[in-house]
């Protein structure tokens, strides 16, 4: 399946919804939340695709890295691509509804699998897309990861206990989640979370603990303490708080104090494999792949999903060709420089 044809299918599929836009920088869907779009002006959304493009590859090509290896291992599970798609749920509110959540769910589990990475699935005031999702991951025998919304931690206790019976390869919460008011007047109601709490939702289950939503030096140091596996560092997407920072502006602060003590995930504006590559080279051990893989499944179903996460996969291949970095771990702040 040809990228042009599954983003012909998508723009088609979600008329109304995304514009399919030969560039996704946030421009033409300002505001649209539900939707594609950022929250407010889109600022944030804008602000992760700006600060990516500020950073530039160093070409190198004398040396001996012909046949890079892209693999990346993720709490003992070996992925061929440092690429995971990002947990999003909402199909019929934020997408269009050509597929159903069940629909939408399936198609990136297997889609994500047979490019030989995972997803994640997500959480919404619908309870039953959570369950969708822990659906979801169970018919790929537990090779994805349940993210639960912030709600009170007897809550997200619950929901845990749902995905222990699946045994994904880790849990999480978007803590960045907090202030979405639509889930309070809905019955579902999210906030912020004390160090307590964090600790309290870490210490309840056995899975490797994820937060999503980190922005900041401090609250990375505080996912340390609290025994957390993973972070996320992530502005949700730009659709939770307007005028926040790009990811890629925060990304090197947090990876200077935390890097080696926890595995970071960089999450917002990567839209090809040399954006993958860039989030590396600024500290993140891997990425999570949102809209791209969206506009995959809504373009070509798992296929359409594979061929996205395939090409990004290539692409940051070749990148590491043309620096001259063997595999993963070679690509570092050496290999760009910021504008």
């Amino acid at each position: 399946m040809e990228l042009k044809e599954i983003y012909s299918n998508a723009r088609e599929k979600m008329k109304g919804y995304c514009r399919v836009c030969p560039e996704c920088n946030g421009i033409a869907c300002a505001g649209e939340v539900p939707g594609m779009g950022g929250a407010g002006t889109g600022a944030s959304f804008k602000s992760n695709v700006e600060e990516l493009k500020k950073v530039k590859l160093v070409l190198r090509t004398i040396h001996n890295c012909k046949n890079p290896d892209s693999s990346f291992e993720l709490f003992g599970e070996k992925l061929d691509m440092p690429i995971i798609s990002a947990p999003i749920t909402g199909s019929s509110f934020n997408m269009g509804g050509a597929l159903s959540e069940k629909e939408y769910v399936d198609a990136v589990m297997e889609g994500s699998l047979e490019a030989g990475t995972v997803a994640m699935t997500g959480d919404t005031a619908d309870p039953s897309m959570y369950i969708t999702g822990i659906e979801g991951i169970k018919k790929v025998n537990g090779k994805g990861i349940p993210i639960i919304k912030p709600r009170e931690n007897s809550k997200i206790i619950e929901k845990i206990r749902l995905a222990e019976e699946i045994n994904p390869m880790a849990v999480g919460v978007d803590i960045d989640g907090a202030g979405l008011v639509t889930m309070a007047l809905k019955g579902q109601p999210v906030g912020p979370k004390t160090v307590d709490e964090l600790k309290e939702l870490v210490k309840s289950t056995k899975l490797p603990f994820i937060f999503k939503g980190i922005m900041t030096v401090e609250e990375a140091e505080i996912a340390v303490e609290v025994g957390a596996k993973a972070i996320v560092v992530s502005n949700h997407g730009g659709r939770i708080l307007d005028h926040t920072q790009g990811v890629a502006k925060v990304l090197p602060q947090i990876a200077d104090k935390v890097k080696g003590k926890i595995t970071i995930l960089a999450d917002g504006g990567i839209r090809s494999g040399i954006d993958v590559f860039k989030m590396l080279a600024l500290g993140a051990d891997a990425v999570l792949i949102g809209r791209p893989v969206i506009i995959g499944a809504y373009g070509g179903y798992s296929k359409g999903v594979e061929t996205v996460l395939t090409n990004m996969k290539n692409e940051l291949i070749k990148a590491m060709i043309l620096t001259g970095c063997k595999d993963i771990s070679s690509i570092d702040k050496t290999k760009i420089v910021i504008e």
